[in-house]
Parts: C-alpha cells; structure tokens; sequence
C-alpha cells in the first residue's frame, strides 16, 4: 500500500510540474478565418476579420480582459481630470515599432492626427470625433483633451482606435499601409496573399519577453464552413474563428477537438439603403421587416447557437433589457400588407439582397425570401466576395445587404458609427437629427441608467426608420486543437495569440 501511495505521489506531482510548466516555444501556428481580411490598416478597417490579425499584428493603448475590464497596454496607466475631458497617459517605456522606430507621446499624437485628417477618411474619425487636442508632455506622457465628457473612450481605444501604427511607415506608405502594416505588436507582417494566406513573424524586440511564442502565424481564409472545420480535423489547422451552428451539438461531445463557447457582443442582421432606390420609402422598409419571423428564422438556421434580435444590445450588455431592444416584434402579414399600401406597392415590389460567400448567409437570405414572398415582396438574392461587397456598403451601392458588427464592450460602439449622420459605418446612408442629438447625449452620460433611458429614445426612433433590420445575436465559438495551449477566449471574438504555445 505504501509503494502505491508514492506512486501516485509522484504521478500527481509530474502532472503539476507538466500543469505549469514554462511555454513551449516555436513552431507555426495555423489559423482559420471566415473571410480574407480585406484591408491590415486599423484606421482604415471597417471589417471584423481584420481584427483577427491586428490583435497580434498591433498594440493598443489599452486592452480587454476576458471579463471585458479595462486593462494597460502600451499605456501603463492613466488618469482622468476635469470631469472626464481630460486623460492623460503615461507610456510604456522601451517600445519599438517592427520598423525600429520609437514609439514614444509624439507618435500616439501622430497615429490621432492621422485619423482625424478629414482627408484620409478614416473609420475611426467618429470613435473619436470628440478629441479636441493631443498633447505631448513628455517623451512618455501625453495627454487627450475632449470636448467634451465621453463615456465610451477607453473602451474606443481598446480596439482599433486605439492600435498604434509606425509614423514613420505611414508618412512613407499613406494608403499603401493597408498592405505593408507596420506595428508595435509581439509578431510582424511578413506577407498577404489575397484569399490564399497572412503570414506573421515573431518580433524578437517586442516589449513583452513572455509573448510570442509561436516563430510564426499563418492566417488561412475559409468562406466555406465545412472546408475550415475538415481542414482543422485534418490537423491542417490549429483554430478556426467560426463554426456552423450545425456542429456545434457535436462538437460539444467531440473527443477531440476542442469547443469554446461564450456570451458575444455581436449583432447580426440587413443593412438596408435608405437614401435612394426602393427602400427610400420608409413604409416598404416597414412591409419588408413585418415579414420576418425572427424566432422561426433563429430556429431553423441557428438552432440553440443564437437567439433573436432587435437591436444592437446583445444578452449580457448592460443595455440589453430596454424594451426597445429586447421586445421581438411579432409577425404580422396585416401588418406588412397595409404597409405596402401606404407605400403605394400594394402587390408587392422587388430588391436585391446581397450576401457573402458561405452556407449561412446563403440559408438565411432564402429563409427571408420566403417570408416575404408571401405578400408579394420578392427578393433577388446575389453572392458577393467579402471585401467587395465592403466596398459596395461604403460606397452606398446596394437595395439590402446581410452583414452584421462583430461587437464592443461599451454600447456606444454598438450603435453611434452605425446610425449617426455621416458615421464612418453608417452604411445606409441613414440621417435622423434627432437620433444625431440622443446619441451625442448618450455619450456624455456617466450612469448606466442615464445611459439606458437615452438609448430607449435612440431605439423608439430606429425601430420606426429601420435603416437596419437587427435580426439575432449569435452566442461567441472557437474550436481548436488540443495542441493549442494557453488559449483564452475573450467575449469580443477576436483571437489573441500573444501566450498561446503549441505542443507536439
């Protein structure tokens, strides 16, 4: 007995010695994504994939944590003054960019002037339109003046807003910065190959001595569901960033692939053009949205992967349970009937609905085309590549358009770009001045219940316009290997490999 208890005393202390163990290092870490990230510029992105890379290509001022705290980055810590206009950061010492150039207070007010250049049309102009000044105290000091108090701004800078690009590379690349990024991040660009392949390197002077632990990352795009899961099984592949709702009941019980699921911040739905073309007639949006079976729609496509939406709050959002986000509306063929008589269409009309490459876009465009049909809307459904149909969205060239927000920690990001006049996202090309009004009020509010009252007032007015039809909040999956060590899956999606390694 005695000689079974000293072995199982040794056995428990090599299974924590092997639990804690320093990180292995080295080795290429394979990654699959649903689209080929469109554009490596954070302040020019406007798409979620992209962010995929930037994590591990960039560093931000500050961070998320998996409980979607606040946390330092390249700034180590802050301060806050003069009821919320002013915060002033000290920065991290020592840091370079992948070109070798400092990063330093001079470049935090290079990257903001950058993005405030009316000129270079930047997305993030209005994540951070309230900026009034970026001051340089000292080499490791600066400090940002608002015009005003601004809720979200930490979380703003947390993501894109907040990366950190080469001034030097910028001034050189200007827009060509979208193909040969340069950042302070734990790996560097090496190449992009579009729709094949992005390829990182490890950055041997990066800051952080613990980060970086794969030599390499290669990022491999998938728009096809099945191919990006084979491809993993296969063992071609160490982690996908999305997964067919089908799967996932089995992936669950999978012996040996890994799931992780987790409360998301995203909204998914149509965006639709309301400034010409059909749907410039607020009552055809209307007919069109009284069609759908949201439930029904998130039963058949989704099964238990996400739950029906109505607004940009998903579960677990401070905001989520204002009635105007969280009351389903039910539907009403009347309804959609009476609106198509107010808007002079009463036998129904036609659009063109355009979707992404992939099963599930696919599925849902016919599962509303069916919808509507019964009261005489038809919908022409047309497949168009990712960074194309971007460009279409951008530029306001489109009847409708299935595309979703991959989500913020602060509500303001879930909705201010999107539906403000003129908003860097406002794909719609939506302008309300009274929404303009609540959503600037929104952000100087400082209690959650301040908060919540004024986006109540936002949604009353969104559920009316429907620039957007909200459709479900799908839930947060990664799937992976059980090769892939060390993995933390923070509610935003994106995948942060700084401390991942890979074991044999």
């Amino acid at each position: 007995m005695k000689r079974v208890a000293v072995l199982v005393l040794i056995t428990i202390l090599a299974l924590t010695a092997a639990t804690f163990a320093a990180p292995r290092r080295g080795g290429t870490l394979r990654v699959g994504l649903n689209a080929d990230p469109p554009n490596m510029d954070p302040h020019q992105s406007t798409a979620a994939v992209d962010r995929q890379v930037f994590q591990n290509l960039y560093d931000k001022l500050v961070d998320i944590n998996k409980d979607l705290e606040i946390v330092p980055m390249l700034a180590l810590s802050w301060t806050v003054a003069e009821g919320g206009r002013v915060y002033t950061f000290r920065l991290r010492p020592n840091v370079v960019f992948h070109d070798g150039t400092p990063f330093n207070a001079e470049a935090v007010k290079a990257n903001f002037d950058r993005m405030m250049d009316r000129s270079f049309n930047s997305p993030r102009f209005s994540e951070i339109n309230l900026v009034s000044a970026v001051q340089v105290v000292d080499p490791l000091t600066v400090r940002i003046t608002l015009q005003k108090p601004y809720s979200p701004f930490l979380s703003i800078l947390a993501d894109r807003a907040g990366m950190m690009v080469s001034p030097q590379a910028a001034q050189r690349l200007g827009r060509n910065m979208a193909r040969e990024p340069v950042g302070t991040g734990p790996y560097k660009f090496v190449e992009k190959r579009p729709q094949e392949r992005i390829v990182l390197e490890k950055f041997d002077r990066h800051w952080d001595s613990t980060a970086g632990n794969t030599q390499q990352i290669i990022y491999r795009p998938f728009t096809d569901e099945n191919a990006r899961l084979a491809n993993l099984r296969a063992g071609e592949l160490d982690i996908i960033d999305a997964v067919s709702p089908v799967e996932v009941p089995k992936l669950k019980t999978d012996p040996v692939l890994k799931l992780s699921e987790v409360v998301g911040l995203e909204w998914q739905g149509m965006w639709i053009q309301v400034e010409t073309g059909i749907f410039s007639n607020r009552a055809l949006r209307q007919a069109l949205n009284a069609t759908i079976d949201r439930p029904t729609l998130v039963r058949v496509i989704f099964g238990e992967t996400a739950v029906p939406a109505n607004g940009p709050f998903p579960p677990g959002m401070f905001t989520y349970n204002i009635p105007s986000n969280a009351r389903i509306p039910e539907r009403s063929l009347d309804l959609a009937r009476q609106k198509l008589r107010e808007g002079g269409q009463p036998n129904g009309f036609a659009f063109t609905l355009k979707v992404t490459p992939g099963r599930v876009p696919q599925q849902v465009a016919q599962v509303i085309q069916s919808m509507a049909a019964d009261v005489g809307i038809r919908i022409n459904v047309e497949i168009v590549e990712f960074g194309a149909l971007l460009s279409q969205l951008d530029a306001h060239r489109f009847d409708a358009a299935l595309l979703g927000w991959s989500g913020r920690p602060d509500p303001d990001a879930n909705i201010y770009g999107f539906f403000v006049t003129g908003g860097g996202l406002n794909n719609s090309a939506y302008a309300n001045p009274k929404v303009d009004t609540m959503l600037d009020a929104a952000r100087i509010l400082t209690t959650q219940d301040q908060r919540r009252r004024a986006y109540q007032d936002v949604m009353n007015a969104l559920n009316e316009d429907l620039p957007y039809l909200f459709l479900w909040w799908p839930k947060n999956y990664k799937v992976y290997s059980p090769k892939l060590q060390g993995y933390v899956h923070v509610p935003d999606g994106m995948m942060r490999f700084r401390h991942v390694w890979l074991n044999p």
